[in-house]
């Protein structure tokens, strides 16, 4: 195996670690949700500025798009594909983070848009974390700080993936 196989492979593992990461946290605490808060019923932790009130999502952010919810599952299973796709050739840690995040957050919520009620393709995410204006979950924070690390790369001109043949860097 060549030198940039292995660090390409690494960055991957690295990837796959960190997505593992945010889904099994994102699922514990949906779990937890579930079980420990009533429907609606909001719970103060850093008053006034985030709750715990447990939300089930049909939709998009700020539940747009309440009927196509099977639209939100295809997208999902397109990120996914799409991320894993993408980082077969991963140049850098950086990448392997957001990547990491991104698939994380988008596994997740296919997951539960798989797999909750009311029924397959159709589930609907478990929010809990109130922030005033919106109510989310890890996943959520998963993708939008990987969101925001995908622009700051960008705008630093770090690559995403190596050419074949270049080195691991």
């Amino acid at each position: 195996m060549m030198r940039s196989e292995r660090g390409s492979s690494r960055l991957y593992g690295m990837m796959l670690m960190l997505t593992a990461v945010v889904v099994l946290l994102d699922q514990f605490t949906k779990f937890w949700a579930v079980s420990a808060l009533s429907d609606g019923e909001r719970v103060a932790v850093i008053p006034p500025l985030i709750h715990f009130r447990l939300l089930y999502n049909p939709g998009a952010a700020f539940s747009i798009g309440t009927g196509t919810t099977w639209v939100f599952a295809l997208a999902a299973a397109g990120a996914v594909v799409g991320i894993l796709y993408t980082a077969r050739r991963l140049a850098s840690r950086g990448w392997a983070l957001v990547l990491g995040l991104l698939l994380g957050g988008a596994v997740s919520h296919l997951g539960d848009r798989l797999f909750r009620e009311p029924g397959f393709a159709r589930g609907h995410v478990v929010d809990f974390i109130d922030y005033g204006v919106f109510v989310g979950n890890v996943a959520d924070i998963a993708l939008t700080c990987g969101c925001a690390a995908l622009v700051l790369l960008s705008l630093r001109g770090v690559s995403l993936a190596k050419e074949p043949g270049e080195e691991s860097a």
